[in-house]
């Protein structure tokens, strides 16, 4: 469990940790009905990531939630196989990056079917 909790809260998985705190935060305030699913569809067009067709808080908070699990989960496999010292330092900054691209394209592959469930706007271009 201190193997877990130093993970996530260590460098630079931490970057990761802050993000799905506020993801979780802002599905928090959608439940009490504070604010909406929508809210940010406005402000960003995912398209171009390969992440539209689908509310941004549902694509960031999928992006997000799966590089956390990834980061934490790969860095929690190095720990075993890496002696402690400074020859951690590389491989544990190379899994958070890593982690956020596989992650990506997980996030790309899950929101796809996720299409039919949230129908475009009128308003909205229809996406490619």
């Amino acid at each position: 469990m201190w193997t877990f909790l130093a993970v996530a809260t260590g460098l630079p998985t931490i970057l990761l940790t802050a993000a799905l705190v506020v993801v979780v935060c802002f599905w928090f305030l959608v439940v009490a009905g504070f604010t909406s699913v929508g809210s940010f569809d406005t402000d960003m067009d995912l398209r171009r990531w390969g992440m539209g067709g689908v509310p941004v808080t549902v694509a960031v908070s999928s992006l997000t939630v799966l590089a956390w699990s990834l980061s934490v989960g790969g860095t929690l496999a190095l720990v075993p196989l890496t002696p402690p010292g400074p020859a951690t330092g590389l491989p544990r900054l190379i899994v958070p990056v890593l982690a956020l691209l596989v992650a990506w394209r997980l996030t790309c592959l899950f929101v796809r079917p996720l299409h039919r469930i949230f129908p475009a706007p009128p308003s909205a271009s229809p996406s490619r």
